[in-house]
């Protein structure tokens, strides 16, 4: 049964492969799409549901056990954003058949992403920290292509920016790499966990997880986030929503399984930085997202301020803070990718992307308008909505842990989220509108149906976080507990 964990990785680039050859067939080409990550979505929830019953699952290539051997490892943590990412990427598919052009559609967008998602869903699954960098670099590829597709001069610029960053990142993950199997003979996660264990994190273990957070923060956009405004505004907006929605996430995830599992010996050195790293993340984001009237860029600094507010639930690292950050992270996946779709829809329908040239939108389209109001209120954490419950989670963990300084920033910055959003929403939705009836462009059906869906998805999380809660707190107890983790890969391995 445990084969069926490969699956995940292995259709998106079955599905890919298989779309290289149909690429004069546009809506073919996202109707398989969208099938294969509703398959995805089905063996992941699949997969959630037997996590609960038999423990954590692990896969062994060529049946070699931990730690000889490449393993995949299904845990409650990697499965819900395996569904997440497979959920958000058929929505943003579907918004896709109406917004890509022919040109687009037929230049590799489709089988572009769902390697990207490959990457993702290999990237949560692996058990090995060299497979890791290796689904890192098969996700950063795919985004290459993607950040590239059009050939618009603001593309290339930000792509030269984008990819500059990400080889010298890989460059340092590799070297990272090297010193960490010098240093303890192996990179299995479970078995790195128990050798680092027994043989204490000294100072040359500590230097080496100093590197690993550098490499993991450029990933994620956590302080080192220069790169990341421009880089997610440039493309397509579906190319962006997909961003916006996973590659930070990526980062993220790293950064709470690494500091989780294998470098938490010394949290007042490791996990301070994070701390400083993720209130200067916070300030920094936050004054991006009111500094501009481009809507693009500021859903862009959006992005940063949620990177920020989850690495603030590792940097306090209690049971209440993780289960916050990991509700608060499946929750931004799906309202980042909404807030960008209608972004997109906005600008598609004024021929603008800055404030001053749109108004009065909610007269000529209320859904849309009425969808945004939704997801400002999401992303500023009002309840019930799904970003509510991350947010009181994680600073009721900081109070906890007397992290005040971090609560303080957490709370700010939810103000100027909504702040940032309400200047959108009052300024463009509002007011008298500037569109007659005669130049008023339909707003299309294939729009606005992929934006309610993640609408309700976020009503639904935020309602339902009762339903989730199992899930969530048994990946949060695994962070915590390093040893559930330890214990389910290599005693299972031995006998």
């Amino acid at each position: 049964m445990n084969n069926i964990l490969i699956m995940p990785m292995l259709l998106p680039i079955l599905a890919g492969v298989i779309l290289i050859f149909l690429r004069s067939y546009g809506r073919i080409q996202a109707w398989v799409g969208i099938g294969t990550m509703a398959g995805t979505a089905a063996i992941a929830l699949y997969l959630l549901d037997n996590i609960q019953t038999e423990g954590i699952l692990r896969l062994d290539f060529g049946g070699w056990a931990p730690p000889f051997g490449i393993s995949f490892v299904a845990d409650s943590f990697s499965v819900l954003l395996v569904l997440t990412t497979s959920i958000v990427t058929a929505i943003c598919l579907l918004y896709s058949i109406f917004s890509t052009s022919k040109a687009q559609s037929t230049m590799y967008f489709y089988p572009t992403v769902l390697f990207l998602v490959a990457g993702v869903n290999g990237s949560f699954l692996t058990g090995d920290l060299f497979n890791l960098f290796v689904c890192f670099e098969v996700m950063l590829l795919s985004s290459y292509v993607l950040l590239t597709l059009g050939g618009s001069r603001k593309q290339l610029r930000e792509a030269i920016k984008y990819v500059t960053i990400n080889i010298v990142s890989s460059w340092f993950f590799l070297v990272a790499l090297a010193f960490l199997y010098g240093a303890i003979g192996t990179l299995n996660m479970a078995h790195l966990s128990a050798r680092v264990a027994e043989a204490g994190q000294g100072p040359l273990l500590t230097t080496i997880s100093i590197v690993f957070l550098i490499v993991f923060s450029l990933k994620a956009g956590l302080l080192l986030y220069y790169w990341l405004p421009g880089s997610y505004s440039a493309p397509p907006i579906v190319t962006s929503a997909l961003f916006g929605a996973l590659l930070t996430k990526v980062g993220v995830y790293a950064l709470f399984r690494i500091f989780s599992l294998i470098f938490y010996h010394q949290p007042e050195i490791t996990h301070t930085l994070i701390g400083i790293m993720a209130g200067l993340t916070l300030i920094g984001g936050s004054l991006g997202a009111v500094a501009y009237d481009d809507i693009r860029k500021i859903a862009a600094y959006n992005v940063v301020i949620a990177v920020g507010f989850m690495l603030v639930g590792l940097a306090v690292s209690s049971p209440t803070a993780i289960e916050g950050s990991m509700y608060y992270l499946i929750h931004d996946m799906v309202v980042k990718a909404l807030l960008f779709l209608l972004i997109g829809t906005m600008i598609s329908l004024t021929g603008t992307a800055q404030i001053g040239k749109m108004s009065g939108m909610m007269k000529n389209y209320p859904i849309l308008g009425w969808s945004f109001f939704i997801a400002m209120l999401s992303l500023a954490g009002v309840p019930p909505l799904s970003g509510f419950i991350g947010k009181v989670l994680v600073s009721e963990g900081a109070i906890e842990s007397g992290a005040y300084v971090l609560l303080a920033l957490s709370l700010l910055s939810s103000l100027f989220i909504l702040y940032s959003l309400l200047r959108i929403f009052k300024n463009t939705f509002w007011g008298e509108t500037i569109i007659s009836k005669e130049d008023q462009v339909p707003v299309k059906k294939g729009f606005l149906f992929p934006i309610v869906l993640l609408v309700f998805l976020t009503v639904a999380i935020g309602l339902g976080a009762e339903t989730f809660s199992v899930y969530v707190i048994d990946a949060a107890n695994t962070l915590s507990n390093p040893g559930i983790y330890i214990d389910a890969i290599l005693q299972n391995a031995q006998q």
